[in-house]
């Protein structure tokens, strides 16, 4: 959610116990605006926060011209230090899934180890990764595969480059409460699987992303109204934790996560 809007926009997920103290959200205002203007991002989002049994980690996300390309993750303990998290890669996604396990620890510098026995002539495999880049590999997962807008919110133009709309009016009360009509802010990977007649329906400017509604699997997303109706709130049941809002009639939306970083995989058999 956008920092300048963080008081107010904290309001509408609170219904998910997703709150945080006064001296934390002072602390926010202040020093997301300076980390703004440090590393000269076009705007800065409170991502969220990461629980950990030592420490907690509080994430802010800066973002450039490109919305969707030009993104920095960085995590604080204190809302006002703030560092910088290294960027992923392929190698540290695998070495995150074959030995981080477990919660967060909340040190940066806690190593996870997996000895793998070898057989025959093979020699052990050792695998070593740290915290930092099991929370950049967890941030990143999470925005790919829960992150939400709402459709139109965001355009693209015909160079490829994502920018917020600034005509978007938001959704009307009954667009709202249609899952197909809220998107992933991600690379989409569905969305080349569509028949030509399905695509035939689509606007290229702001049709460039996956749809909720194709999710599998089905039923991984609660949708309700909440605030007498006057705030359509999404909750992902795969990232528990993941909470995003939207205003109908207006272009207010935005999404939180607070949780333990741990991915729901019992989901399909919850469902």
């Amino acid at each position: 959610m956008d920092s300048s809007a963080l008081s107010y926009s904290l309001e509408f997920v609170a219904g998910s116990g997703h709150t945080l103290n006064v001296e934390q959200k002072t602390a926010l205002q202040t020093s997301l605006l300076i980390l703004k203007k440090n590393y000269k991002f076009n705007r800065v989002l409170f991502w969220g926060k990461i629980l950990g049994l030592k420490e907690d980690y509080f994430i802010a996300q800066g973002r450039g011209e490109d919305e969707m390309q030009d993104k920095k993750n960085l995590y604080s303990f204190n809302c006002m230090d703030w560092f910088l998290l290294p960027p992923v890669t392929d190698s540290m996604m695998e070495e995150v899934s074959t030995a981080a396990k477990g919660r967060f620890i909340g040190d940066p510098s806690h190593v996870y180890e997996l000895d793998r026995r070898g057989e025959a002539d093979e020699e052990d495999v050792l695998t070593k990764v740290n915290e930092e880049s099991r929370l950049a590999v967890t941030v990143h997962q999470i925005d790919e595969e829960a992150s939400v807008i709402p459709r139109g919110a965001f355009v693209r133009s015909p160079h490829g480059l994502v920018q917020i709309n600034r005509s978007f009016g938001g959704l009307s009360h009954s667009e709202a409460g249609k899952l197909d009509n809220y998107l992933h802010f991600s690379e989409p990977k569905r969305l080349k699987t569509k028949s030509i007649l399905e695509m035939g329906d689509l606007n290229p400017a702001i049709d460039f992303l996956d749809e909720l509604s194709d999710d599998i699997p089905k039923g991984s997303w609660s949708l309700q109204f909440e605030c007498a109706s006057n705030v359509c709130v999404l909750r992902s049941l795969l990232w528990l934790g993941l909470t995003s809002y939207h205003v109908p009639m207006t272009p207010q939306h935005g999404y939180i996560y607070i949780g333990h970083g741990i991915k729901n995989l019992d989901l399909p058999f919850m469902l």
